[in-house]
């Protein structure tokens, strides 16, 4: 897809243990990163370390994929031909109320947290809440301390409010590391105009996603990735729009979830039937998709990967 393919967000299943290699799904010619998700709402900060621990071993022992702290580590690896591996977070949940926990998590290799998923919590509101307050003082708090150790804000199932108060409350770039546009296809996780904007004017970067019901009825496909790519774009400019798979190696684990969870997810979650997913071997092909369709070549490296390797150059290098 260009110089670099960047996907911020991907999801194995949340258990001490659990395989690594389908992480090597997403290799291709091209130097490739990957933020593998180390937690969400039900987690709590014992389960994410001892996760990160598991991922961390299992990721060294295993050829072809490294985990990186830094863009200079980054860059090592994928050199040596290894797909770059680090971490993120869904809701402030795993931090247990305690911030001195988030530069804890970062020594581990979380470079970005979302402040809610889906539903209220002590840092703000989710996009499944019938209202949204916005961010609190602890979430402000959080954001704050999230730039100061290198964490990327991450408005992603964050409600709208909350999401632009994320904007408003960060000194440095925000993302939403997987969402859709909500003016191509409605949907509570979907992301108005206006958080888009507001994302924009931190220098930050909107991450369109490949999740079928994000996308549209269920339709992981690389064209409706296309449509919410080219309405991104046209909104808020070329440097500020980006691709994320949130591919599920997990799908029945996560199903599962859903039907578990009936708090944290909603019938937007399943009107359509089991969730689809696009897989990482169209993700990776996303750039030749891209070239049928008129962009040029600069303008699919930045949404490949160049524009969040910005931010991870402007964040990162805080720590």
């Amino acid at each position: 897809m260009g110089s670099i393919v960047w996907d911020q967000h991907a999801c194995l299943p949340l258990a001490v243990g659990t395989d690594v290699a389908p992480l090597l799904r997403f290799a291709s010619a091209a130097p490739t990163y990957l933020s593998v998700n180390a937690g969400y709402r039900p987690q709590s900060f014992a389960d994410s370390t001892a996760l990160l621990a598991s991922f961390h071993a299992s990721i060294a022992a295993h050829p072809g994929l490294r985990t990186v702290g830094t863009v200079d580590e980054l860059w090592s690896a994928t050199d040596a031909g290894d797909v770059a591996i680090a971490f993120d977070l869904e809701d402030a949940a795993p931090l247990d109320g305690d911030l001195d926990n988030l530069a804890r998590l970062a020594d581990l290799g979380v470079r970005t947290v979302a402040p809610t998923y889906n539903h209220a919590n002590p840092a703000g509101s989710g996009c499944l809440d019938a209202s949204d307050a916005g961010l609190t003082r602890w979430g402000r708090d959080l954001v704050a301390r999230m730039n100061e150790v290198g964490v990327v804000p991450d408005g992603s199932h964050c409600g709208r409010r909350t999401g632009l108060d994320i904007a408003d409350a960060s000194s440095g770039p925000v993302v939403y590391s997987h969402s859709c546009m909500a003016a191509v296809w409605e949907h509570p996780c979907n992301i108005t105009d206006d958080q888009a904007r507001a994302c924009a004017e931190t220098g930050g970067v909107v991450g369109i996603t490949g999740v079928g019901i994000f996308l549209g009825p269920n339709t992981p496909t690389l064209e409706a990735m296309a449509r919410h790519l080219e309405y991104a774009v046209e909104l808020v400019g070329i440097e500020h729009v980006a691709v994320s798979s949130d591919h599920s190696f997990d799908t029945d684990d996560f199903l599962a979830e859903i039907a578990a969870n009936p708090d944290v997810f909603d019938d937007s979650y399943t009107r359509w039937g089991p969730i689809r997913w696009m897989p990482p071997e169209d993700f990776v092909r996303l750039g030749a998709f891209l070239v049928g369709r008129g962009w040029s070549p600069s303008d699919i490296a930045a949404v490949a990967g160049g524009n969040f390797l910005r931010v991870a150059e402007r964040c990162w290098a805080r720590r």
